[in-house]
């Protein structure tokens, strides 16, 4: 799923409306959940969910809410590489060259590069992992040097 434009106030306020509602009925001890759905026609229907599938609609929800546009992608799923410079907000030719230095790997299908989604997680959260490990750093010698941070 992707939702390329922002929601229009409408939308944000429903989303908002949304994310309440199913916040304060779903079960959060529980491996899933039934709902009941109102179709076109009026009809109830009742659907049995995970209890993941629904926090991740009240996130969505939530994301909407906020004015957000939202991206689900799957796990498994394979990546261009512009969609990977995008994801880890870089540009194309950076990201290119953490796939040519082996950082990130990927599989050439034809002429282009595809990288798995996983991939892309994984070493972002290694550079986030890098970064507080840097932050530690910064504020241990800061205390070493009586900086006052």
């Amino acid at each position: 799923m992707n939702t390329t434009t922002l929601p229009n106030a409408e939308e944000i306020a429903m989303a908002r409306l949304g994310s309440q509602e199913l916040s304060a009925v779903i079960e959060s001890n529980g491996e899933a959940q039934q709902i009941s759905v109102i179709d076109k026609l009026g009809q109830s229907h009742d659907v049995t969910l995970p209890s993941s599938v629904l926090k991740m609609m009240i996130e969505v929800l939530t994301q909407l809410g906020q004015g957000n546009s939202v991206n689900i992608t799957p796990i498994h799923a394979e990546m261009t590489t512009q969609q990977g410079a995008d994801f880890l907000n870089m540009s194309r030719p950076t990201f290119i060259k953490l796939l040519d230095s082996g950082e990130i790997p990927f599989v050439r299908v034809g002429n282009r590069r595809k990288v798995a989604f996983s991939a892309v997680i994984k070493y972002k959260q290694q550079l986030e992992r890098q970064r507080l490990s840097t932050l530690d750093e910064l504020s241990r010698l800061d205390q070493e040097l009586g900086m006052g941070y």
